[in-house]
């Protein structure tokens, strides 16, 4: 069964900094790219960023680069975002997610979700 663990989450003020890490279990993880994926209050999936299971190629949605980067450790089975310079419209319950294939730049390219973490971005 496909697991995906999120943690890291909290309560930030505007320019601060998270890191949030996302553990895998269930299927073989150096296999796959990853990505994480953002709902904000009232609104759609938003897809952040992307990583190749190699770890390399890594891809943002213009609204976090620059900010966020993305990473991956294949030996701990564990996807990282360290999220950078936070705004408020960065609050949003952030989504680890299994990518069916390379780039994947869509909510609807992931099949597997971890159950979120919440971010907020607020003085």
């Amino acid at each position: 069964e496909v697991q995906l663990v999120e943690s890291g989450g909290g309560l930030v003020q505007p320019g601060g900094s998270l890191r949030l890490s996302c553990v895998a279990s269930g299927f073989t993880f150096s296999l796959y790219a990853m990505g994480w994926v953002r709902q904000a209050p009232g609104k759609g999936l938003e897809w952040v960023s992307g990583i190749s299971n190699g770890g390399g190629s890594p891809t943002y949605a213009d609204s976090v680069k620059g900010r966020f980067t993305i990473s991956r450790d294949n030996a701990k089975n564990t996807l990282y975002l360290q999220m950078n310079s936070l705004k408020p419209e960065d609050t949003a319950v952030y989504y680890c997610a299994k990518a069916k294939w390379y780039p994947a730049v869509g909510a609807d390219e992931y099949d597997y979700w971890g159950q979120g973490t919440q971010v907020t971005a607020s003085s």
